[in-house]
């Protein structure tokens, strides 16, 4: 019977990982840098030493280790194949395989934001759900989506990609993908930042934030003191991230909404905006949703690593 399983979080800067047991219990979490030199070459064997280390460190018996699950940016698809994720330097293979040799224990790949996703439904916001969509809102949006406790991964590992799903026409800027008007541009905390400065330039009405630095941040702060112009922001990022969860809603039917990345620690006054517009526009059928806000934070990834796991060997 299996006591531990790894959970390992690959970023473009660092990578998470996290010692387990099989009950969902964080034993020990540490981080190592990502070498990207050499296509990304270095990457799985430096996370193979670092859990060989780990499992030599705690005196822990192979037998003993469920596995190890990772989490990596960029489409992976239902059998570990990473399609390309150009910030790590990699092409097409697969990080199962590859890691598995490396490590000599059963490995499970995934998306990261999908990985995500896994984690808050297991020991985040999204307990007691099986049907959840999570929105990451960061530099970019990233998005997970859960379908009966099962991670959409779709046919080439793209499924949940809900921050390239077109909600402008008008826009004349590409987004970083190379398409015109995705979500990413508007609900992002850089898309945020964009929508203020835009609006700064379209209006002279007085405005806390033309006193320092316009980011997310201080536009959220900004409406919490009550600011006009701020608050014309966030209702139009309300209503293109209302909008679109609507949209995927009327495929999935979740009966959970996580929000999270760095965006969602403005707090509950981000669902205060979105929720409205979500519920507007969408189909009954899902109107009922909860909104709540991720409270994982940087731990989702090896949270929900750890699951893919545990729900093989489960």
């Amino acid at each position: 019977m299996s006591r531990y399983v790894f959970g390992v979080d690959i970023g473009g800067t660092t990578v998470k990982l996290g010692l387990f047991n099989v009950e969902g219990e964080l034993l020990e979490k540490w981080e190592i840098p990502t070498r990207t030199q050499e296509n990304g070459s270095l990457i799985l064997p430096d996370i193979a030493r670092s859990i060989e280390e780990k499992i030599s460190e705690k005196q822990i018996a192979r037998e003993d280790v469920a596995g190890v699950g990772a989490g990596a940016p960029g489409p992976i698809d239902s059998e570990g194949v990473v399609h390309k994720a150009v910030n790590l330097g990699w092409d097409v293979f697969s990080i199962r395989k590859t890691l598995e040799e490396l490590v000599n224990l059963p490995v499970m790949a995934g998306n990261d934001a999908n990985v995500a996703a896994l984690g808050e439904m297991w020991k985040g916001g999204g307990q007691g759900s099986k049907d959840l969509v999570m929105v990451t809102l960061g530099t970019g949006v990233g998005g997970g989506i859960i379908t009966n406790g099962r991670v959409l991964t779709g046919a080439g590992g793209a499924g949940g990609e809900i921050g390239h799903i077109h909600v402008n026409d008008s826009e004349e800027e590409s987004c970083n993908c190379g398409n015109k008007g995705c979500l990413e541009q508007y609900a992002s905390a850089t898309g945020i930042t964009r929508l203020a400065t835009r609006k700064l330039a379209e209006s002279s009405s007085e405005s806390l934030l033309r006193q320092g630095e316009v980011s997310a941040k201080t536009v959220f702060d900004a409406v919490k003191r009550g600011d006009a112009l701020a608050m014309e922001v966030a209702e139009e990022f309300g209503k293109y991230l209302g909008d679109g969860l609507s949209v995927i809603a009327g495929v999935v039917n979740p009966d959970t909404i996580v929000l999270g990345g760095g965006v969602s620690k403005a707090g509950e006054v981000l669902i205060d905006y979105v929720k409205p517009h979500y519920q507007k526009n969408v189909f009954h059928g899902s109107r009922d949703a909860r909104f709540v806000l991720a409270t994982l934070g940087n731990d989702a990834g090896i949270y929900g690593a750890a699951r893919l796991v545990l729900d093989v060997a489960g």
